[in-house]
This record gives C-alpha cells, structure tokens and sequence, in this order.
C-alpha cells in the first residue's frame, strides 16, 4: 500500500489496521494473547534438590501475582507453567520440548541447575526462545553468542574467587581442600577454585567427590582427612552438603567449611541443625532480611500475599528477582510484543534496568546483570549475619 493511500485513509480505518497488524504479530508469537502471557519453567520440585525448585518458583509466583493484581504487563497476566524435572538432565530435555512444542511458552523461566540447564539451553537456542534467570553460574550460560540468555545472578568463577580470596587473606589458610558434585556443576566450581589458587601460586591440598542426587559423601570425606586441610570449600546442593560436615563433625576434622550460593541457604541450615554453626555460604543476592531495599521489602509483601505459609529464603528472593526483571523488560518490550523485542531489551543497546533499588546491567556483550558476591556466616539459631570480612565475628558465629 502507497503513501498517498495511507495518508488517504480514514483515522478509524487507520487503527483497524494497526489492530490487525499486532493481532497478527501477536498470533505468530508463541504464548502471547490479547490477556496473556505464558512462560514455562522445568526444576527439581521433589528430590533432594526440591527446595531449590521450590523456592525459585514461589518467588516467581510472588513477583507474577503482584504483576497480575496491578491488571498485568499492557493489559496481560502473566501465567506461569511448571513441570518437575527432579534435577536430572533427561527429564529437563523432556520438559522442555513439552513447554515449547506442546505448552508454546513465550519464554523459559527459573530453571535450576547446570547439568540440566546445560541439557536444556542449546534447545532452547535452537528454538529461539529467551532463556531467562537460570539458578546457576555457569560460564557457558555467559557466551555472548548465548544472547537469548538472560542471566541475573553472578558466576560461580565470581563466588570461587571470593572463597579463596577470603579464606587466605582473611583467615590466612594455606590448606585448603574441596568436596564437589561430580559433574558439570562441580566442575565448574572446581574450576574455579584452581583459576583462584593458581593466581596465589597454590593449590588444592586434596579433592574429594559424590554422586548428584545421593548423599554418599563418606569416601570423599575419608580422602579429604588425610590431607589435614584448614578450609574445606563445597560445590553441591544442601543434603550432601550437610551429610558432609555432619561427618566431618563426628571425625572431628578441624576445618572451616565453606559453601556456594546454589547449596540452597534455608535449606541447609535445616539440614545442618546446631552442626551449622560458623558454616561460610556466598550469596549473590542482597539479604532477605534487609528490608530497606525497596526490592526486599516488597518481596516479602508479594511472598506473603501467594503463599502466606512461605518462609522467607535467598532462593526465592532470587526467584522473585528474575521474575521481576521480566516484568521490567516486558514493559519496556511494549504492547506488540515478540521473543526478539524482549531480548532487544537487553542486547540492543547498554542498559540499566532499576529492579526495586537492584541495578542490573546489560548489553550486546554482557547478558548477565549483576555481579556482586555476598559473604554470610550461619549462625547458631540456623539465621545468617552478611559480613565484610571473615575475620568478623562481631554479631556472628564463632568460626573454628
């Protein structure tokens, strides 16, 4: 149609076609309708990594409900779809392909995990279908050539940096040994960990490793004895975890144990129990007790107003970060929404985006938006203090 004919045209008959041209935009995009916006999320909501799962989608949830209470994103509720994949690879591929080919998801939401995400991401790149808050830090999730990845949380790179930089500047440990999972998540963070020492000229005095999904951590133990370590650095989820430091506390191994932000924090001070106490967990959240950030406080707002019997955690404040972050990104995306105007949001240009007092920072190059580590110390009463330093005791457990 010409430019004289445009022009031409009746005001009224103008916007019919506008309306016609987002309806049709709208029709080809997946999981996008006139009311609606569906989004897909496979996790562990039973076994022994459940509480990660869990406690993502209740944050989720909470930031969804509060959207859809305030009449949605330009007039759309967003519905959230959620199959359990017990954190294992083969059921996430499974799921995965049944929320793109059968739920057609607008977008992949909160998946937990790096071997699964790790099974599940090439899907969907292929598909191009945003992949957005992954619970992991993995560094494959941060290519830049992964633009349909919008990651919100630091790497574990980040976090292994901080342990080391830590146990030897803080508490000047010199021997310093890991338990890990034996795959692509532990390897990750043993990674990591080397890069670490090998900058200080050091390295790992012993290794020790389980199985995902069990508990058998004794071998590893009895490995990691032997070499008489004074820090002990973790790369699991909280059952084998704390399997391990209950075992270590009846052989009486005189370390300091410290552990990553995906252990699952809540969870393992459960586990734990009084065999905590003094117990190092990085976070790569602010804390979610800190209600004067405007962005805690409403967290706790929106979790008690879904789910009134939740207690308050690190994953689902994470949880209901990602989930805010899409609703700030869907905004931005406008009404005629498509999977590329949402990814625009974040690759086009350098941004800021302001997510209740949270500054996260993208760009065509930079696909994840925060980069902070948090240092916390389990208390006593199975409570965390955030500190500075390990060497600060004021307020916090006593570390052996």
């Amino acid at each position: 149609m010409g430019y004289a004919v445009w022009k031409n045209l009746p005001r009224v008959a103008l916007v019919a076609i506008s309306s016609l041209a987002a309806s049709i935009c709208l029709a080809e995009t997946p999981g996008v309708f006139p009311d609606r916006i569906l989004v897909g999320q496979s996790a562990a909501f039973e076994g022994p990594a459940e509480a990660l799962g869990l406690g993502m989608r209740e944050g989720l949830v909470a930031a969804f409900n509060e959207a859809n209470q305030r009449g949605g994103v330009h007039g759309r509720k967003i519905e959230l779809v959620t199959y359990d994949d017990g954190y294992e690879p083969d059921r996430a591929i499974e799921n995965t392909y049944k929320l793109i080919n059968e739920d057609k998801v607008f977008a992949l939401i909160g998946a937990v995990g790096t071997p699964t995400a790790k099974a599940t991401q090439p899907i969907a790149k292929d598909a191009d279908i945003p992949f957005i808050g992954p619970f992991t830090g993995a560094g494959f999730l941060r290519d830049p050539q992964n633009s349909h990845v919008i990651n919100v949380r630091g790497t574990y790179d980040q976090e292994t940096e901080a342990w080391i930089q830590h146990l030897t500047e803080d508490l000047d440990s010199k021997k310093i040994a890991i338990l890990y999972q034996d795959d692509s998540f532990g390897r990750a963070g043993l990674s990591g960990v080397k890069k670490a020492l090998e900058k200080r000229n050091m390295s790992l005095v012993a290794e020790g490793t389980y199985i995902r999904n069990t508990v058998a951590v004794k071998s590893a133990l009895l490995k990691i004895r032997k070499a008489k370590p004074d820090a002990v650095v973790m790369v699991g989820s909280y059952k084998p975890i704390a399997a391990f430091v209950k075992l270590a506390e009846k052989v009486r191994l005189n370390s300091r144990f410290v552990t990553i932000s995906f252990v699952g924090s809540k969870a393992l001070a459960t586990e734990l129990g009084s065999a905590g106490s003094g117990v190092i967990v990085t976070q790569v959240v602010p804390f979610y007790e800190d209600k004067s950030l405007p962005l805690v406080n409403d967290y706790h707002v929106a979790l008690n107003n879904a789910s009134p019997d939740a207690e308050a955690g690190f994953v689902s404040l994470e949880g209901y970060l990602v989930g805010r972050l899409l609703i700030t990104a869907l905004e931005k995306a406008g009404p005629a929404l498509t999977r590329q105007k949402l990814i625009d949001v974040f690759q086009q240009r350098k941004v800021t985006l302001d997510v209740g007092g949270v500054l996260l920072s993208y760009g065509p190059e930079d696909n994840q938006g925060m980069d902070k580590v948090y240092l916390s110390v389990l208390q006593k009463d199975g409570s965390y203090a955030y500190v500075d330093n390990l060497k600060d005791s004021v307020h916090t457990a006593e570390l052996p």
